[in-house]
């Protein structure tokens, strides 16, 4: 008897239009972020879920900051969000995210994250993330296209 799957034939795509950069200068936005005794594990370093709190911190304030999101008007949700961990935040590490906007599409944009740790006057990569965002409206509960009042600061805030 043979039994053939068609789920396995597709193979998965995957985003090639950001690739995230190592590089400080090409991030126009920081905040710091303040790390909490509640982050940490047992072996002394922020426990790898906490990361993702702080895109999240990081993303409230450049949209807040930055964008000038309007949340009445048009709401964000997740799509996609991933991290490479590079090196670990440890209890007395002062950190910073950077944080961009680096791809604009219809109804959805990529926010890139550098977690970076302040070691001896420099700046070390603790941390690289993307998330995939949607424009989304929460009455009709579906995707919409990204405002042309918010499309124009990020791509003026970013010189895309």
């Amino acid at each position: 008897m043979i039994f053939k799957t068609f789920w396995h034939k597709k193979e998965k795509q995957e985003d090639k239009k950001t690739v995230i950069t190592n590089n400080l200068t090409d991030f126009k936005y920081k905040t710091a972020i303040e790390v909490r005794f509640a982050d940490f594990d047992m072996m002394g370093h922020v426990n790898n879920a906490v990361y993702f709190t702080y895109m999240e911190i990081a993303r409230t304030k450049y949209w807040t900051q930055a964008i000038m999101w309007d949340w009445e008007k048009t709401g964000v949700v997740i799509a996609q969000a991933s991290l490479d961990y590079v090196v670990p935040v440890l209890l007395k590490d002062k950190i910073s995210m950077y944080i961009r906007t680096s791809r604009i599409g219809t109804s959805s944009f990529d926010l890139e994250y550098l977690l970076v740790k302040h070691v001896n006057g420099k700046e070390e990569v603790c941390a690289k993330g993307k998330s995939v965002c949607v424009a989304f409206n929460y009455t009709s509960k579906s995707p919409m296209p990204i405002p042309e009042t918010e499309r124009a600061k990020m791509i003026t805030f970013e010189q895309l």
